[in-house]
């Protein structure tokens, strides 16, 4: 097969070949598919470059997805911990909150035995909740209190106030009464409608 019109060896079968071996073109890959601008290297240190500028040339971008790739999750990373951190100082500042309406309600149920008696109870009630009172103080029934809850850098302190409801207006007078309809007994209905 001598003349198989690309130069190939004989008894191959395989146009496009010389007889060293050597493809004159682009380098086929499994299957014989071509690989689209890959040329096999010819000459000393030009190993498998892609045609369209030689050695560096048109490559100038390669790793480029990588480098920002990689720069994309560092900046996640930075967001996701900014949100933990964000997360943990409201927790602390609801438990250090829940702890002071606690801490406010046990000396207000204890203010009439004094303010010693009452501040006692709220300091048992803040340190049950992981908080520490920083001040207490019972006037008249009502109790102000102020507690702090201290996780790694945050210490938020949050004060309450508790005591006994203000006094409640009394109810208006009697229901106004309103005339019965025509026809009817002569006895009023009051607005209610129960007689």
């Amino acid at each position: 097969m001598a003349g198989d019109g690309g130069g190939g060896r004989a008894g191959t079968g395989r146009p496009g070949r010389d007889p060293a071996g050597r493809s004159g073109g682009a380098r086929r890959g499994r299957g014989g598919r071509r690989w689209p601008g890959v040329s096999r290297g010819r000459g000393d240190g030009d190993r498998g470059v892609r045609d369209g500028g030689g050695r560096g040339g048109g490559d100038g971008d390669r790793g480029a997805a990588t480098v920002w790739t990689a720069f994309a999750a560092c900046a996640l990373c930075v967001v996701f911990g900014a949100v933990l951190a964000l997360g943990q100082a409201v927790a602390v500042r609801h438990r250090a909150g829940g702890a002071a309406d606690l801490a406010a309600l046990a000396a207000a149920d204890r203010a009439l035995w004094g303010e010693q008696v009452a501040c006692a109870a709220a300091v048992r009630v803040a340190a049950a909740h992981g908080a520490e009172l920083v001040r207490c103080g019972v006037a008249g029934g009502e109790a102000e209190v102020t507690a702090r809850v201290v996780r790694g850098p945050w210490a938020p302190a949050v004060r309450a106030r508790a005591g006994p409801a203000s006094a409640v207006p009394p109810p208006p007078g009697p229901l106004p009464l309103v005339p019965p309809p025509p026809g009817t007994p002569s006895s009023p209905v009051p607005l209610g409608g129960v007689p």
